[in-house]
């Protein structure tokens, strides 16, 4: 009996200074991480905006992430999510356009995220892969294959091809990953959306 809760006891403690080593860890390690995902943030912002300095750049702390989903399930993106927001300043003072983060859960191995720089006009600087696990050699060619196609853009809405892109409109899927160049191309045309319907002369503009 005394051996039982000898070992008890030695468990308990064991359990116990590994709680709090894993509890000091965490508090010194959060910080560290949370300005590393920061600065990478910022440079994924200046990525797809690369005109604006880092002071032009202001998130949007008023942007809502469900009002923003339904506004895309209204318009038949329910496969897409609008993280946040960022509002780019012009030399001039004025609004230049918008950062948008975007998650689109369409992909082959999981979720794709990234970011996009809309100009007022509607044109679609580019966009920025913060973060994807598709398939080696297949969907993992999205950075290389599909995100230097919708640079410089201003078109309403994205479709691909697997024949040849013949117009602005059109991007070339990635040969054997159809599944992947969909999702990022739904999660683009998702994100010009809300920037048209929201952004664009709409609220996030006043």
């Amino acid at each position: 009996m005394k051996s039982m809760l000898k070992d008890a006891a030695i468990l308990f403690v064991i359990t116990l200074v590994a709680g709090l080593l894993l509890g000091v860890v965490n508090e010194v390690t959060k910080e560290p991480i949370a300005e590393q995902e920061k600065l990478a943030k910022q440079a994924a912002w200046q990525e797809v905006f690369p005109e604006a300095a880092l002071e032009d750049f202001t998130e949007m702390t008023d942007f809502n992430v469900e009002e923003a989903q339904n506004i895309l399930n209204e318009g038949g993106y329910t496969g897409a999510r609008v993280d946040s927001v960022a509002q780019v300043a012009g030399s001039d003072g004025s609004v230049a356009g918008y950062v948008l983060t975007v998650t689109t859960h369409e992909g082959y191995s999981g979720d794709i995220q990234f970011t996009m720089g809309v100009q007022m006009d509607g044109t679609l600087n580019g966009i920025s892969l913060l973060s994807i696990s598709e398939t080696p050699g297949l969907g993992m060619q999205a950075e290389e294959v599909l995100k230097p196609q919708f640079a410089g853009k201003n078109v309403e809405k994205f479709s691909y091809t697997k024949t040849g892109a013949t117009s602005e409109d059109q991007i070339d899927a990635i040969s054997g990953a159809t599944i992947t160049t969909n999702a990022v191309t739904n999660g683009v045309n998702a994100g010009l959306y809300y920037f048209q319907t929201e952004l664009k002369g709409g609220s996030g503009n006043e």
